[in-house]
Order: C-alpha cells, then sequence, then structure tokens
C-alpha cells in the first residue's frame, strides 16, 4: 500500500469519525417545568415525525397555528418534513425506487412540512421507535418557531402542495431543500436542537439517531428532577 493511498485512507476514515462524532447544542432552556408540554418523537424506522397536542400551537398564534388550526378533527397533530414528490407520494415504494434516487442525489429538492390530525397523543407504545420529551413554554415556543421558518410564506401566507389520500393530511411547501445531506431525521435534528436538546447531525441518515438522542435528554431530564 503506497504512501499517498494510507493518506488517503487515514483522510476517509478521520472524515467519517469527525462526522459521527460531530454535536451540537442548542440555546439553554429547561426541558421541563410546571407547565411543560409533551411533544412526542416517532420514526417508522426510517424516518421521525413530531407528535403533539394541537392546542398549545394554535394557541402561540401565526402561520402554523392558523394551518394547524384548520385541519381536521384531532386533538394532537403529526408534523414531518421532506421530499416534495417522494414524501408526499403514497404508492408502493418499489415502484418509486428511481424517483427516491432523484430525491437523494439530485440538487436542491423542494421540500414539504406534513400536518396531520390525530385524535390523540396516545401514550408511548413502542419504547425503541418513540420518546416522550416535556418541554418548558420557552423550550415549546423555540420548537414551534423553529417548524414554523420552514414554511414557505410568500405575501405571509404559506402555500398548500398537496393533500393526502386520506384527504386530512396536508404538505405545505417549505423553504428548505431535501438531499442525501440534508434528510428527514436531520430536519427533525435541527427542530429538537432549536428547543435545546443535543443533537447528532453527523449520523441522521439514521432516524434512531435521532431517537437517541431525544432518550438521552429525557433521560438527563428525568435524573435532573430526581425521578
Amino acid at each position: 500500500m503506497s504512501g499517498a493511498f494510507r493518506i488517503l485512507i487515514a483522510g476517509l476514515v478521520g472524515v467519517v469519525l469527525g462526522l459521527v462524532s460531530w454535536s451540537e447544542s442548542g440555546p439553554d432552556l429547561p426541558l421541563n417545568g410546571p407547565d411543560a408540554v409533551p411533544v412526542r418523537v416517532d420514526s417508522n424506522g426510517f424516518h421521525t415525525d413530531l407528535v403533539m397536542d394541537r392546542a398549545p400551537l394554535i394557541a402561540r398564534g401565526g402561520p402554523l397555528a392558523v394551518l394547524v388550526a384548520g385541519l381536521g378533527p384531532g386533538e394532537a397533530v403529526r408534523i414531518g418534513w421532506g421530499d416534495a414528490r417522494f414524501y408526499v407520494d403514497q404508492t408502493p415504494i418499489t415502484a418509486r425506487l428511481p424517483d427516491g434516487v432523484r430525491a437523494l442525489f439530485a440538487p436542491d429538492n423542494p421540500s414539504v412540512v406534513m400536518l396531520s390530525p390525530l385524535n390523540r397523543v396516545s401514550p408511548v407504545s413502542n419504547p425503541d421507535r418513540q420518546v416522550e420529551l416535556h418541554l418548558s413554554p420557552d423550550a415549546f415556543e423555540a420548537l414551534a418557531a423553529r417548524i414554523e421558518a420552514s414554511l414557505d410564506l410568500p405575501g405571509g401566507a404559506p402555500r398548500l402542495s398537496a393533500t393526502g389520500p386520506d384527504g386530512r393530511t396536508r404538505f405545505y411547501a417549505s423553504t428548505e431543500t431535501f438531499w442525501i445531506g440534508r434528510m428527514c431525521n436531520r430536519w427533525t435534528a435541527e427542530v429538537l436542537e432549536a428547543a435545546g436538546l443535543t443533537v447528532h447531525p453527523g449520523r441522521t441518515l439514521v432516524a434512531g439517531s435521532v431517537l437517541a438522542d431525544a432518550r438521552n435528554a429525557a433521560t438527563l431530564d428525568r435524573a435532573g428532577r430526581g425521578d
């Protein structure tokens, strides 16, 4: 093995280790308190969403509140982000693989914010794929503001891109772009970071990394409260 090749391999290993260890911490905001708002992080194994009651989002006002209030019946809402075509399309994934490649490797793909009403926030039923956080009002406001910042608001009004097959789920145009370097789980991590969590952006190709960061925050919060 030549010296130049060894240097190349060592450099690649260094890049990978740097990405894996890379962490970012949000503002110093309490994760709990007497008026804490529960927010759940859900994963289907590949993709992550946020689930929360609708009332606190509506109470804060603003464009996001208007959208959440206008959804169909339900006390809760599921919020996610993804590519404007692949994320919206609900046909069998085997037929969408070429579009998946496009979403990953084409530059500057348009994206959407998903809002889907739920009857209620059910208790955590799968601890491996669900983590519940309790955010102080300040942390919740920062989280909601970060979600709202993703919306494309030309003239102050959101743009509806698509409605889901259920007739209830809505997808609104986002200002952000999707590609393999910034996928759905990276967006979820950024929203959690805005609320004060420490996240690992370089690991967010894997949904489990976002859950691990949320679980670590929840554990530290419980330890701080002496639970």
